[in-house]
């Protein structure tokens, strides 16, 4: 049986693998955004999902800005996630074209505080790695699983895709009870459902 502290060195391994191997492949896809954008519009059902959670892409992230602006487009509203504190789900923030974004904790771009904020029925996750069986490799601070745990034991009706670059995959992401599957996931290439 793999032990608890097993398990965090093998994250830890992953993340400064994945994050290199991300890098390059945002540098060579120069129009994975919009191909993200395509896939997901195409696959994900976003019908009965009034607010949808998405995320400003950090400089070495897959560019998710064409999918906020689409599904703002199509009559969405989009939450932008803020980091309160350590050990603490995320909440959202609306945002809306036109919001002048602040740098919140760990560089992510968040509206300002005085956005309302939002609970969204569907969230789109960042991930370092991915799997087939829906498992992500996050950056550390356990912040979407917290999330989705919270929303999930409180009997939501909450669906997680998370969205990457087809380079991001590997066979099997380290995890252990914390860690929340995802839905659906969603590349340049393709999206497919999790079971």
């Amino acid at each position: 049986m793999t032990t608890p502290a097993e398990i965090d060195a093998a994250k830890k391994e992953l993340r400064l693998a994945a994050a290199e191997r991300r890098r390059q492949a945002v540098l060579s896809l120069p129009r994975s955004g919009e191909d993200l954008r395509d896939q997901f519009l195409a696959a994900i059902p976003t019908a009965g999902h009034e607010i949808i959670s998405a995320f400003w892409p950090l400089p070495d992230e897959l560019d998710t800005r064409p999918l906020i602006s689409a599904l703002a487009a199509l009559g969405h509203r989009i939450g932008l996630p803020v980091v309160i504190k350590r050990g603490l789900p995320l909440v959202f923030r609306l945002w809306t074209p036109g919001t002048e974004l602040v740098q919140g904790n760990f560089r992510v771009m968040t509206p300002p505080a005085s956005a309302p904020e939002v609970v969204p029925s569907l969230l789109i996750v960042p991930l370092l790695a991915f799997d087939r069986a829906g498992y992500r490799l996050g950056y550390g601070g356990g912040f979407y699983d917290r999330t989705l745990q919270k929303q999930r034991g409180a009997g939501g009706d909450v669906l997680a895709v998370g969205v990457a670059l087809s380079a991001q995959e590997v066979p099997a992401v380290p995890r252990d009870d914390t860690d929340q599957p995802l839905d659906w996931i969603v590349t340049e290439r393709e999206a497919f459902t999790i079971g």
